[in-house]
Parts: C-alpha cells; structure tokens; sequence
C-alpha cells in the first residue's frame, strides 16, 4: 500500500514550469530516493510535499487524507511531515536534547524518555547536554534526524542531508540514517544528485528529468534495466555502442549480445555497465590496448580502446578488482545481457 501518493504535480515560478506533471507512489516504511540532476526539480517537489510551496495543479495524499489538491492546502504543521535539512540546522542556543524536544509538547511526561530514545537509537546516547558546536558533522545531522522523527510523523523528508560531510563519514551516517527510518517505521523521502548515494540507501529510486518523474523501481532495476539511454547514462557509469537487434540479439562491434528485454528488429544503442566488461589474456578475446587507469581503492576503472573485427577502434570503460593490467595489450570479454534502445524516429544514422 502506498502511504504518499503524487498525482500531476505542477509548479511554476516567474511563468516558468518547474514541475511538469509528477507522479509518484511511495510505499509505507519505504526510503525513496529522488535522483536527478540540479534544477530537475526535485527540491520544489519536497517543498511542495512538506506544505512549504502551494502546488500549481494535482495531487498530494498522505495515509489516505488529501494533503495537497484543488481548494486543499493542508498548512505544513498538520501534515505529519517532517523535515531534515542541509547541514543539519540545529539551533545553536539549545542543547543536543533541547533539539531533539522541540517538537514535543513541553508537559508531555513522556518527552524526556523519548529524547532518550531517540538519542540511543541514532548512536548519541550520552551527548544529551552538548551543544551543536561541540559536535561533528555527522553527529549533527543524526541530531537532526532525532529531532525530526520525535514528534512521530508519518514521512521524514530529507534534502540532501549529506551533501556536507566528507566522503568516509558521508557512508556510516547514510546506513545510520537508513537504519534509524526502518527502526521507527517512518517512510522517508531523501531528495539527492548522488546516484551512489541513492542506490546504496534507497528501497525505492525515482530519477527526475525536467520537471518530470522519468523512472520509479527498485535501485536495481533502474540501474540495470534503465528507461531510456538519459536515464543509463545518468544512474551510473555506461559503455554506449551502436548496435542493431535481430531476432532477439544485439549486434555490435563487440559481437553479438543477449539482450535484457524483448525488443523488435531495428537500429539503436546498445548499452553495457563497465563491470561487465572483463579485462582476460589478450589470447581469450577481444585485443584492447590500455588507455588509462584510475585506482579507487576498493576498485578501478580502466579506459580501454578495443580492436573489433573490421579494424573498428572501440574505447570502453571497465570496473576491475584486484591487480591493474601490467601490459598495454589485454584481451575483453562482454558477460552479461545488455539494455538497448532503438534510434528515435527521424534520427540520423551513427
């Protein structure tokens, strides 16, 4: 069942259409991750969902109740929706606990016991009496999630909320963000440009394209059986190749291809993630010469430009583990099926 429900949003500002139409299902207890690009429109989107801009057209319903429509604008203190920031934005006077209380009705016997609570449940169990300049980044933002889930809404949205840490710290507080909104049972909506960020948290992606909702799946399938040839290049690194589809298999360059969904005869892309591409001896495929080699640490991606048959020059991006080619020439190998996407109508040949 799904909790929050988006029909036909729309928005403009100054004349200009910021949101074209989105709609979106949100299951209960789901962290859905909002993917897109800068000036997509996925912040408007959370404000419009939060209650903080009036939706120029469609719908919002929360758990049933109609939040957002035509005549309806629920004020955003009804909504039982709550919101985590950039950076955190504590208030600096209070206290770690006074944060965390803010919501909370002053006289609730409870409320004391709930900050608790909901310190230990974000690891700051402990830190009740530090001020928010004592602490660190990370901490500051499972304050603030603390904070935004105690007066128990039923969505947490969050806008970005990672943006500011470093990059080490950045992936403990996501999981502890992430296990924190499962523990409680709220449903939480994390608006993001990081596409690792959002497949790596996220139990629901839904990839924004100029004012729109292009994709909504698991991150799974949007990484790997992505809508259109924007949407694979945009969630994740792609190898693009021309390629043509005869009786269920794509052709390419690299050879022949089995292909992810069914699909009619003709002309297009063919599209590879790099981690299907296998680096082997030069004698057990296709002959590549190494271009480029950049080390992450817990992997690497090499730029190769594979020989095809007719001499046709190929670069192509690899993800590989464990040691890098020590020699110029290496041999590839394609695992794997691949998405493919015919040429658009009217389209120049390749």
């Amino acid at each position: 069942m799904s909790l929050l429900e988006l029909r036909g949003i729309t928005k403009s500002f100054d004349g200009q259409a910021v949101l074209r139409g989105v709609d979106l299902d949100i299951p209960s207890g789901a962290l859905a991750a909002v993917l897109g690009p800068s000036g997509c429109g996925k912040t408007t989107l959370l404000r419009v969902v939060a209650g903080f801009e009036r939706a120029g057209g469609g719908t919002v319903t929360l758990g049933g109740r109609q939040i957002v429509g035509p005549g309806t604008h629920v004020p955003p203190e009804k909504r039982r929706i709550t919101v985590v920031p950039q950076e955190g934005a504590l208030f600096p006077h209070l206290s770690v606990a006074e944060n965390v209380a803010f919501g909370l009705r002053r006289r609730d016997p409870a409320r004391r016991g709930r900050v608790g609570e909901l310190l230990e449940l974000v690891g700051l169990e402990g830190y009740e009496r530090r001020m928010p300049a004592e602490l660190s980044g990370g901490q500051q933002q499972r304050v603030a999630l603390a904070r935004a889930l105690a007066p128990d809404p039923q969505v947490v949205l969050l806008d970005e909320p990672f943006s500011a840490l470093d990059a080490g710290l950045r992936a403990s507080v996501r999981a502890d963000v992430r296990a924190a909104l499962h523990a409680t049972g709220a449903t939480g909506v994390l608006v993001t440009h990081d596409q690792e960020e959002a497949l790596s948290t996220a139990d629901l992606v839904a990839v924004m394209r100029d004012g729109v909702v292009v994709q909504a799946g698991t991150p799974q399938k949007v990484y790997r059986v992505p809508q259109d040839l924007d949407v694979a290049r945009f969630v994740g690194e792609a190898v693009v190749i021309p390629a043509t589809v005869r009786d269920g298999v794509v052709w390419t360059a690299l050879g022949s291809l089995p292909i992810i969904d069914v699909a009619a005869d003709g002309v297009g892309t063919a599209v590879l993630r790099p981690e299907q591409v296998i680096i082997v001896d030069e004698r057990d495929g296709l002959p590549a010469r190494v271009l480029d080699t950049v080390f992450y640490g817990h992997d690497a991606n090499v730029l190769l430009e594979v020989r095809c048959p007719g001499d046709v020059l190929l670069p192509v991006m690899c993800r590989t583990q464990g040691d890098l080619p020590q020699t110029e020439m290496v041999g590839v190998r394609i695992v794997g099926p691949v998405s493919w996407f015919p040429r658009p109508a009217g389209a120049g040949a390749h």
